[in-house]
Protein backbone atom coordinates (compact mmCIF):
# COMPACT_ATOMS: atom_id res chain seq x y z
CA UNK A 1 0.00 0.00 0.00
CA UNK A 2 1.44 3.37 -1.04
CA UNK A 3 1.29 6.31 1.35
CA UNK A 4 -0.48 9.50 0.20
CA UNK A 5 1.84 12.31 -0.90
CA UNK A 6 1.52 14.25 2.40
CA UNK A 7 2.37 11.14 4.41
CA UNK A 8 5.37 10.32 2.18
CA UNK A 9 6.91 13.76 2.70
CA UNK A 10 8.83 13.06 5.95
CA UNK A 11 10.15 9.78 4.49
CA UNK A 12 11.34 11.39 1.28
CA UNK A 13 12.83 14.49 2.91
CA UNK A 14 16.56 14.64 3.56
CA UNK A 15 16.49 16.13 7.05
CA UNK A 16 20.00 17.52 6.65
CA UNK A 17 18.52 20.02 4.22
CA UNK A 18 16.51 21.55 7.06
CA UNK A 19 19.66 22.23 9.06
CA UNK A 20 21.34 23.81 6.06
CA UNK A 21 18.30 25.97 5.34
CA UNK A 22 18.12 27.16 8.95
CA UNK A 23 21.77 28.30 8.78
CA UNK A 24 21.20 30.02 5.42
CA UNK A 25 18.37 32.08 6.93
CA UNK A 26 20.27 32.90 10.11
CA UNK A 27 23.48 33.85 8.24
CA UNK A 28 21.46 35.90 5.72
CA UNK A 29 23.20 34.41 2.70
CA UNK A 30 24.55 31.29 1.01
CA UNK A 31 28.24 32.24 1.11
CA UNK A 32 28.08 33.11 4.83
CA UNK A 33 26.20 29.87 5.52
CA UNK A 34 28.84 27.91 3.61
CA UNK A 35 31.60 29.47 5.75
CA UNK A 36 29.63 28.72 8.92
CA UNK A 37 29.07 25.07 7.93
CA UNK A 38 32.56 24.56 6.50
CA UNK A 39 31.14 23.70 3.07
CA UNK A 40 31.61 25.05 -0.44
CA UNK A 41 29.09 27.59 -1.70
CA UNK A 42 27.81 25.39 -4.60
CA UNK A 43 27.08 22.61 -2.09
CA UNK A 44 24.87 24.91 -0.01
CA UNK A 45 23.16 26.30 -3.12
CA UNK A 46 22.40 22.78 -4.33
CA UNK A 47 21.01 21.82 -0.91
CA UNK A 48 18.69 24.83 -0.91
CA UNK A 49 17.52 23.99 -4.45
CA UNK A 50 16.80 20.39 -3.45
CA UNK A 51 14.76 21.55 -0.47
CA UNK A 52 12.73 23.91 -2.64
CA UNK A 53 12.11 21.05 -5.09
CA UNK A 54 11.02 18.77 -2.25
CA UNK A 55 8.65 21.34 -0.72
CA UNK A 56 7.47 22.70 -4.10
CA UNK A 57 7.95 26.20 -2.67
CA UNK A 58 10.30 29.09 -3.28
CA UNK A 59 11.94 29.60 0.10
CA UNK A 60 14.51 32.30 -0.63
CA UNK A 61 14.68 34.95 -3.32
CA UNK A 62 18.30 35.19 -4.44
CA UNK A 63 19.36 38.10 -6.62
CA UNK A 64 22.53 40.21 -6.79
CA UNK A 65 22.67 42.31 -3.62
CA UNK A 66 19.35 40.87 -2.42
CA UNK A 67 18.48 38.08 -0.01
CA UNK A 68 14.80 37.75 0.90
CA UNK A 69 13.10 34.92 2.78
CA UNK A 70 9.61 34.25 1.43
CA UNK A 71 6.52 33.70 3.57
CA UNK A 72 6.86 29.95 3.04
CA UNK A 73 10.54 30.24 3.96
CA UNK A 74 9.75 32.01 7.23
CA UNK A 75 7.17 29.33 8.11
CA UNK A 76 9.67 26.54 7.37
CA UNK A 77 12.44 28.31 9.30
CA UNK A 78 10.25 28.52 12.41
CA UNK A 79 9.62 24.77 12.28
CA UNK A 80 13.31 24.04 11.56
CA UNK A 81 14.31 26.04 14.64
CA UNK A 82 11.83 24.06 16.76
CA UNK A 83 13.20 20.77 15.43
CA UNK A 84 16.75 21.94 16.13
CA UNK A 85 15.72 22.87 19.68
CA UNK A 86 14.17 19.45 20.28
CA UNK A 87 17.23 17.61 18.94
CA UNK A 88 19.47 19.78 21.11
CA UNK A 89 17.65 18.37 24.15
CA UNK A 90 18.41 14.74 23.34
CA UNK A 91 21.72 14.47 25.28
CA UNK A 92 20.05 15.75 28.43
CA UNK A 93 17.01 13.52 27.98
CA UNK A 94 19.20 10.46 27.47
CA UNK A 95 20.96 11.18 30.78
CA UNK A 96 17.66 10.80 32.66
CA UNK A 97 18.27 7.21 33.79
CA UNK A 98 21.47 7.93 35.75
CA UNK A 99 21.46 7.89 39.53
CA UNK A 100 22.99 11.35 39.86
CA UNK A 101 21.16 14.28 38.32
CA UNK A 102 22.90 15.00 35.02
CA UNK A 103 22.15 17.14 32.04
CA UNK A 104 22.85 20.52 30.52
CA UNK A 105 21.21 23.91 31.06
CA UNK A 106 21.43 26.35 28.16
CA UNK A 107 20.60 29.86 29.33
CA UNK A 108 20.10 32.75 26.89
CA UNK A 109 20.72 35.96 28.79
CA UNK A 110 20.82 39.69 28.08
CA UNK A 111 24.01 41.62 28.79
CA UNK A 112 25.10 42.56 32.32
CA UNK A 113 22.45 40.79 34.36
CA UNK A 114 23.70 41.50 37.89
CA UNK A 115 21.57 39.89 40.57
CA UNK A 116 22.73 38.47 43.89
CA UNK A 117 19.54 36.41 44.09
CA UNK A 118 20.12 34.75 40.72
CA UNK A 119 23.75 34.15 41.66
CA UNK A 120 22.64 32.47 44.89
CA UNK A 121 20.22 30.22 42.99
CA UNK A 122 22.95 29.14 40.58
CA UNK A 123 25.43 28.57 43.40
CA UNK A 124 23.11 26.39 45.48
CA UNK A 125 21.90 24.39 42.49
CA UNK A 126 25.47 23.83 41.28
CA UNK A 127 26.55 22.53 44.68
CA UNK A 128 23.51 20.25 44.97
CA UNK A 129 23.96 18.82 41.46
CA UNK A 130 27.66 18.81 40.54
CA UNK A 131 27.19 16.79 37.34
CA UNK A 132 24.93 19.35 35.64
CA UNK A 133 26.68 21.55 33.05
CA UNK A 134 25.80 25.08 31.88
CA UNK A 135 26.16 27.32 28.86
CA UNK A 136 25.34 31.04 28.87
CA UNK A 137 24.91 32.90 25.57
CA UNK A 138 24.39 36.67 25.43
CA UNK A 139 21.69 38.04 23.11
CA UNK A 140 19.32 40.97 22.75
CA UNK A 141 16.10 40.57 24.73
CA UNK A 142 13.92 40.25 21.62
CA UNK A 143 16.14 37.46 20.28
CA UNK A 144 15.97 35.64 23.62
CA UNK A 145 12.17 35.66 23.53
CA UNK A 146 12.33 34.18 20.01
CA UNK A 147 14.86 31.52 21.05
CA UNK A 148 12.70 30.36 23.95
CA UNK A 149 9.59 30.32 21.72
CA UNK A 150 11.51 28.17 19.23
CA UNK A 151 12.71 25.82 21.99
CA UNK A 152 16.38 26.64 21.31
CA UNK A 153 17.43 27.25 24.92
CA UNK A 154 16.41 25.91 28.31
CA UNK A 155 15.79 29.30 29.92
CA UNK A 156 15.88 32.97 29.04
CA UNK A 157 16.77 35.95 31.24
CA UNK A 158 15.77 39.22 29.61
CA UNK A 159 13.60 42.33 29.50
CA UNK A 160 10.12 42.18 27.96
CA UNK A 161 8.10 44.93 26.32
CA UNK A 162 4.93 42.84 26.81
CA UNK A 163 4.24 39.51 28.48
CA UNK A 164 4.23 36.80 25.77
CA UNK A 165 1.11 34.63 25.65
CA UNK A 166 2.96 31.45 24.72
CA UNK A 167 5.68 31.63 27.39
CA UNK A 168 5.81 31.44 31.18
CA UNK A 169 7.42 34.40 32.94
CA UNK A 170 8.78 35.08 36.42
CA UNK A 171 10.10 38.44 37.62
CA UNK A 172 13.66 37.56 38.58
CA UNK A 173 14.42 41.06 39.89
CA UNK A 174 13.74 44.76 39.35
CA UNK A 175 16.19 47.60 38.82
CA UNK A 176 16.08 51.40 38.70
CA UNK A 177 17.83 53.37 35.95
CA UNK A 178 19.52 56.76 36.36
CA UNK A 179 21.37 59.13 34.04
CA UNK A 180 25.17 59.33 34.18
CA UNK A 181 28.06 61.27 32.67
CA UNK A 182 31.71 60.25 32.54
CA UNK A 183 34.69 61.89 34.23
CA UNK A 184 35.55 63.71 31.00
CA UNK A 185 32.19 65.49 30.86
CA UNK A 186 32.05 69.14 32.07
CA UNK A 187 29.18 68.33 34.46
CA UNK A 188 31.24 65.72 36.27
CA UNK A 189 33.13 68.31 38.32
CA UNK A 190 30.27 70.81 38.71
CA UNK A 191 29.47 71.71 42.33
CA UNK A 192 25.76 71.68 41.62
CA UNK A 193 23.74 70.35 38.69
CA UNK A 194 20.21 71.40 37.86
CA UNK A 195 17.86 69.73 35.34
CA UNK A 196 18.33 72.75 33.08
CA UNK A 197 22.02 71.86 32.73
CA UNK A 198 21.03 68.70 30.85
CA UNK A 199 18.98 70.43 28.16
CA UNK A 200 20.25 69.63 24.67
CA UNK A 201 23.05 67.37 25.94
CA UNK A 202 24.03 64.52 23.57
CA UNK A 203 23.20 61.03 24.79
CA UNK A 204 23.85 57.35 24.14
CA UNK A 205 20.99 54.86 24.08
CA UNK A 206 20.08 51.21 24.26
CA UNK A 207 18.57 49.81 21.08
CA UNK A 208 15.52 48.70 23.08
CA UNK A 209 14.67 52.28 24.12
CA UNK A 210 12.57 52.70 20.97
CA UNK A 211 8.81 53.22 21.32
CA UNK A 212 7.21 49.98 22.44
CA UNK A 213 10.56 48.53 23.53
CA UNK A 214 11.28 47.22 27.04
CA UNK A 215 13.42 50.29 27.84
CA UNK A 216 11.06 52.91 26.44
CA UNK A 217 10.81 54.31 29.98
CA UNK A 218 14.39 55.57 29.61
CA UNK A 219 13.59 57.54 26.46
CA UNK A 220 10.69 59.14 28.34
CA UNK A 221 13.08 60.09 31.15
CA UNK A 222 15.45 61.70 28.64
CA UNK A 223 12.60 63.62 27.03
CA UNK A 224 11.51 64.85 30.45
CA UNK A 225 15.04 66.19 31.08
CA UNK A 226 15.25 67.81 27.64
CA UNK A 227 18.31 65.97 26.31
CA UNK A 228 19.11 66.10 22.58
CA UNK A 229 16.50 64.77 20.16
CA UNK A 230 18.70 62.10 18.57
CA UNK A 231 21.30 59.74 19.99
CA UNK A 232 25.04 60.08 19.39
CA UNK A 233 25.75 56.43 20.20
CA UNK A 234 23.65 53.27 20.40
CA UNK A 235 24.25 49.68 21.52
CA UNK A 236 22.42 46.60 22.73
CA UNK A 237 25.15 45.95 25.32
CA UNK A 238 25.16 47.59 28.74
CA UNK A 239 28.95 47.34 28.86
CA UNK A 240 29.24 49.31 25.62
CA UNK A 241 26.79 51.96 26.88
CA UNK A 242 29.02 52.21 29.95
CA UNK A 243 32.10 52.52 27.71
CA UNK A 244 30.50 55.34 25.67
CA UNK A 245 29.51 57.23 28.84
CA UNK A 246 33.08 57.05 30.15
CA UNK A 247 34.45 58.17 26.77
CA UNK A 248 32.10 61.18 26.90
CA UNK A 249 30.32 60.25 23.70
CA UNK A 250 27.19 61.20 25.56
CA UNK A 251 25.12 60.99 28.73
CA UNK A 252 23.56 57.57 29.23
CA UNK A 253 21.32 55.53 31.49
CA UNK A 254 22.55 52.67 33.67
CA UNK A 255 20.97 50.55 36.42
CA UNK A 256 21.77 52.21 39.74
CA UNK A 257 23.13 49.07 41.39
CA UNK A 258 25.34 48.32 38.38
CA UNK A 259 26.71 51.87 38.21
CA UNK A 260 27.36 52.10 41.95
CA UNK A 261 30.90 50.69 41.72
CA UNK A 262 31.93 53.04 38.90
CA UNK A 263 30.50 56.00 40.82
CA UNK A 264 32.55 55.05 43.89
CA UNK A 265 35.66 54.70 41.71
CA UNK A 266 35.19 58.21 40.29
CA UNK A 267 34.61 57.04 36.72
CA UNK A 268 31.04 58.33 36.34
CA UNK A 269 28.63 60.63 38.16
CA UNK A 270 24.88 60.38 38.50
CA UNK A 271 22.90 63.29 37.08
CA UNK A 272 19.41 64.58 37.86
CA UNK A 273 16.74 63.48 38.44
CA UNK A 274 17.46 61.52 41.58
CA UNK A 275 13.95 60.33 42.37
CA UNK A 276 10.93 58.99 40.45
CA UNK A 277 13.38 57.06 38.28
CA UNK A 278 12.24 54.43 35.76
CA UNK A 279 12.01 50.86 37.03
CA UNK A 280 12.45 47.80 34.79
CA UNK A 281 11.67 44.13 35.36
CA UNK A 282 14.16 41.41 34.44
CA UNK A 283 12.33 38.14 33.68
CA UNK A 284 13.12 34.46 33.75
CA UNK A 285 11.20 33.01 30.79
CA UNK A 286 10.46 29.40 29.87
CA UNK A 287 8.52 27.55 27.20
CA UNK A 288 5.66 25.45 28.66
CA UNK A 289 5.64 23.34 25.46
CA UNK A 290 9.26 22.26 25.99
CA UNK A 291 9.80 18.71 27.21
CA UNK A 292 12.07 19.42 30.15
CA UNK A 293 14.98 17.16 30.97
CA UNK A 294 15.33 16.15 34.61
CA UNK A 295 18.03 18.79 35.10
CA UNK A 296 15.90 21.52 33.50
CA UNK A 297 12.84 20.53 35.54
CA UNK A 298 14.87 20.55 38.76
CA UNK A 299 16.39 23.94 37.99
CA UNK A 300 13.01 25.47 37.12
CA UNK A 301 11.50 24.09 40.32
CA UNK A 302 14.41 25.55 42.30
CA UNK A 303 14.02 28.96 40.66
CA UNK A 304 10.26 29.05 41.25
CA UNK A 305 10.65 28.06 44.91
CA UNK A 306 13.47 30.50 45.69
CA UNK A 307 11.93 33.42 43.82
CA UNK A 308 8.56 32.96 45.52
CA UNK A 309 10.29 32.78 48.91
CA UNK A 310 11.79 36.28 48.55
CA UNK A 311 9.47 39.27 48.39
CA UNK A 312 9.82 41.40 45.25
CA UNK A 313 10.83 44.39 47.38
CA UNK A 314 13.95 42.45 48.40
CA UNK A 315 14.63 41.66 44.74
CA UNK A 316 14.43 45.33 43.71
CA UNK A 317 17.91 46.78 43.23
CA UNK A 318 18.69 50.46 43.48
CA UNK A 319 15.54 51.38 45.44
CA UNK A 320 17.65 52.52 48.36
CA UNK A 321 19.66 54.75 46.00
CA UNK A 322 16.64 56.20 44.24
CA UNK A 323 15.95 58.67 47.04
CA UNK A 324 19.58 59.59 47.69
CA UNK A 325 21.09 62.38 45.64
CA UNK A 326 24.84 61.81 45.16
CA UNK A 327 27.26 64.14 46.89
CA UNK A 328 29.02 66.43 44.41
CA UNK A 329 32.79 66.13 44.32
CA UNK A 330 34.71 68.56 46.46
CA UNK A 331 37.66 70.53 45.20
CA UNK A 332 38.96 67.43 44.07
CA UNK A 333 42.28 66.22 43.02
CA UNK A 334 42.36 65.39 39.31
CA UNK A 335 40.87 62.01 38.47
CA UNK A 336 42.70 59.57 36.28
CA UNK A 337 40.68 58.95 33.15
CA UNK A 338 39.06 55.50 33.12
CA UNK A 339 40.73 52.83 31.06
Amino acid sequence: MQLPHGHRFPWNLDWNLLRTFMVVVEQRGISKAANFLGLKQPTVSAALKRLEQTTHKTLVIRKPNEFTVTRAGHALYTECAKIFGSISQLPSLLDADTAELRGHLSIAITSSVISEHFGDILNRFCKAHPHVTYSFSVHESGDIETMISQNRASFGVCLLSALPKNLNTLVLYREFFGLYCGARHPLFSAKTITPKDLEGEPFVAFQTEAEGGPLEVISRLRARMGLANTWRGVSSSLNEIRRMIMADIGIGALPLHVAKQDVAAGHIRQLPPYDALPMVNIYLITNPARRLSDAEAAFLSTCEAEISAVDITERTYGAELDTQAPHPPTEAAPLSPPV
